[in-house]
C-alpha cells in the first residue's frame, strides 16, 4: 500500500455513515460520503438515482472483465421509533462499552463501511485481474423498487456485470460466523374483502352477514399445511396479522370486513400458485356463504436458492479463517435485496450479529466491524487467486 494511504478505518467509517439521518427514503449523505471516498481510491463511481431514491453503483478495474466480484448493501435505516427510549443520539455514533451505538450501526452502514473498506485497500496493495463492483442502495428499508431493482436494470443497460456476490446484511444470529444466508423464503402479502348486507341483528333474514364467512376463510387458510418444509428451507407458514370490521354497534350486522394474511413460502411454491389457491379458497367460501369477495396481492419476492458451491465455499472458508467458525448454510429470516441480485448472478449474504437491528439502542461491537473487514478482504483475496 502507497505511504500516503494508511488503510481505511471500518470502525471510523461506520461512524460517519451513522452520523448520516439517512431514514428511507432520505439519502442524509450517506452516499455522498462514500461517492468520494471511493472515487480517491480510484473507483468509477455513477449516482443511478430513480424515483427520488440515491444509488451509488462504483467499480474498481474494466468493465466488462471475465473475473468481476460484486458487494450489495444499503445505507437507508428504518426510523428510531421513540428517540426519547434511547440511551444514546440514534446519529451520534457514541463509542461506548466496545460498541458502537446508533440507528443502522448494525443494520447495515457497518457492513458497507466494512466491504468498501476491504475493496479499497485490497486494490491498493493487491490490484486484481479483474473487477471489484459495489452495489450501495437507500432504498432497501423501503418499497425496494427504485434501489437494487435500479442499479441492476442500469448495469444491465450499461453492460456492468457482476459474476458473483455477496450482500453485506446481519445473518449470524448469536455469534460472529454463526450462520450465513444462501437463500431466502418468499414473501407475500394479501388483503381480503367480503361483502353481504347490512342489517338489524334482529332480523337475520334481511341481511347478509360476511363475519363468519370471514372467519371460515380465516381458519381454512390458517390451518392448512402449505408444505413440510424442502431441502434447503423450513415448512411455509401463512399468518392472518388482522381482521378488521369496524363495527361499534351490538344490533348492526356489518356490510363487509376485510383480513390480512402474510405468507412465507420456500421453494415448493411460487407467488403465482399461492395465489391461486388463495383465489380458490376465497371462491369456495364465498360459493357457500352467499357472500362477495375480492383480493389484492402483493409478492414482495420469489424463494431463491444458491445451492451450496463455489460461492459458499469461498465465504465460508474466509469466515471460518477469521472467526474460528464454520458459519451454517440457512435460508431463515424475511426478504432481503439478494431476492433481485439473484436474477444477476450467484449470491450468498453474511454479516453481522443482528440482534439489536431496528431495536431502540441498536448497536453493534467494534470487534466485530473490524473482524467483517477482514472476512471480507480474505473474500476477496482468496477470490482473485
Amino acid at each position: 500500500m502507497p505511504q500516503d494511504s494508511a488503510p481505511i478505518d471500518p470502525v471510523d467509517l461506520t461512524a460517519q455513515l451513522v452520523r448520516c439521518a439517512s431514514v428511507t427514503p432520505e439519502e442524509g449523505g450517506a452516499l455522498v460520503l462514500l461517492e468520494n471516498l471511493l472515487s480517491e481510491a480510484g473507483f468509477t463511481c455513477t449516482r443511478v438515482d430513480r424515483g427520488g431514491i440515491a444509488n451509488l453503483f462504483a467499480r474498481w478495474g474494466e468493465k466488462g472483465a471475465a473475473r468481476s466480484f460484486g458487494f450489495n448493501g444499503h445505507t437507508d435505516v428504518v426510523p428510531v421509533g421513540d428517540a426519547a427510549a434511547w440511551t444514546a443520539d440514534p446519529f451520534g455514533a457514541e463509542i461506548r462499552d466496545g460498541q458502537l451505538w446508533g440507528r443502522g450501526a448494525t443494520d447495515m452502514k457497518s457492513g458497507v463501511a466494512a466491504f468498501a473498506a476491504a475493496a479499497i485497500d485490497f486494490v491498493r496493495t493487491t490490484p486484481p485481474e479483474g473487477a471489484i463492483l459495489l452495489a450501495i442502495t437507500g432504498d432497501e428499508e423501503g418499497d425496494a423498487q427504485d434501489g437494487t431493482v435500479a442499479l441492476l436494470d442500469w448495469m444491465a443497460t450499461e453492460g456492468e456485470a457482476m459474476s458473483a456476490c455477496l450482500v453485506g446484511e446481519p445473518t449470524c444470529p448469536e455469534t460472529m460466523g454463526d450462520m450465513m444466508k444462501i437463500g431466502r423464503r418468499g414473501s407475500m402479502s394479501a388483503w381480503i374483502t367480503l361483502t353481504g348486507v347490512q342489517g338489524h341483528s334482529a332480523y337475520l333474514h334481511r341481511a347478509l352477514n360476511p363475519l363468519p364467512a370471514m372467519a371460515r376463510l380465516a381458519d381454512r387458510l390458517s390451518s392448512h399445511v402449505l408444505d413440510d418444509g424442502t431441502d434447503h428451507f423450513d415448512p411455509s407458514t401463512l399468518a392472518v396479522v388482522t381482521i378488521d370490521t369496524g363495527n361499534p354497534a351490538t344490533n348492526v350486522i356489518p356490510e363487509s370486513t376485510r383480513m390480512t394474511v402474510n405468507i412465507r413460502y420456500n421453494d415448493a411454491h411460487s407467488g403465482d400458485s399461492l395465489t391461486r389457491w388463495l383465489q380458490s379458497e376465497l371462491d369456495s367460501v364465498c360459493d357457500s356463504f352467499g357472500v362477495t369477495g375480492e383480493m389484492t396481492v402483493k409478492n414482495s419476492g420469489e424463494s431463491f436458492l444458491t445451492p451450496p458451491g463455489p460461492l459458499s465455499d469461498l465465504v465460508s472458508s474466509a469466515v471460518q479463517a477469521e472467526t474460528g467458525q464454520t458459519p451454517v448454510l440457512s435460508t431463515s429470516g424475511g426478504t432481503s435485496d439478494a431476492r433481485f441480485v439473484k436474477d444477476h448472478c450467484p449470491v450468498v449474504e453474511f454479516g453481522l450479529v443482528g440482534q439489536t437491528m431496528h431495536q431502540v439502542d441498536e448497536r453493534v461491537d467494534i470487534a466485530h466491524i473490524e473482524q467483517l473487514k477482514a472476512i471480507y478482504a480474505r473474500v476477496l483475496k482468496d477470490y482473485f487467486a
